[in-house]
C-alpha cells in the first residue's frame, strides 16, 4: 500500500469541516421539510431524481446510483414511498429483471409544495452564505470528486 500521506493541518480541517457541515446540513433540510411539507430529505430527493427525467421514470439500478445508495436500500426506501402512493415500481419492459420507479401525480404534487421550503433552505443555510465564486468552486471540486468515484468499481 505504501507510505501513508497523512492530512496536514489544513487538510484535516477541510476534511472534519465538510464531514461535520454536510451532516448537519442534511439534518436541517430533513427537520425543515418533515416539519412543514411531511415528507423526508430522502424521499424527497428520490421524488426530485425522478422529477429531473422527461417521463418521470428511472430504472431502480440507475436510481440507486444517481442517490448513491445501495440496491437493497433504495429498495425499501422506494417501497416506503411507494406505500405513501407518491412512486409506483413497474417491470421494465426491457429487461425481464429491471424495475422501473415512476413518480406518481401524488408526488408530483407533492413535490411541488415541498420545493419552495427546500429551495429556501438551501439557499438559507449554503447557497446565500457562499459567493458566486465559492459556489462554482464547491460544485467543480465536487463534481470532479463525484465524476472519479462513479469510476471506481462498486
Amino acid at each position: 500500500m505504501g507510505e501513508v500521506r497523512w492530512l496536514s493541518e489544513p487538510e484535516a480541517k477541510a476534511w472534519r469541516f465538510y464531514i461535520v457541515a454536510t451532516l448537519k446540513l442534511r439534518h436541517r433540510l430533513h427537520r425543515e421539510l418533515s416539519e412543514a411539507q411531511q415528507v423526508s430529505l430522502i424521499d424527497y430527493e428520490v421524488l426530485v431524481c425522478l422529477d429531473t427525467q422527461a417521463d418521470g421514470r428511472m430504472r431502480m439500478t440507475e436510481l440507486a446510483n444517481f442517490l448513491g445508495s445501495t440496491k437493497s436500500r433504495l429498495s425499501h426506501q422506494v417501497g416506503r414511498v411507494e406505500d405513501a402512493g407518491y412512486v409506483r415500481r413497474v417491470p421494465d419492459p426491457e429487461d425481464k429483471r429491471g424495475v422501473i420507479a415512476e413518480l406518481t401525480p401524488a408526488g408530483r404534487a407533492l413535490l411541488e409544495r415541498a420545493a419552495p421550503t427546500h429551495v429556501q433552505g438551501v439557499r438559507e443555510h449554503l447557497i446565500d452564505l457562499l459567493t458566486p465564486q465559492e459556489q462554482r468552486v464547491i460544485g467543480e471540486a465536487f463534481e470532479r470528486v463525484y465524476e472519479h468515484l462513479n469510476q471506481l468499481p462498486d
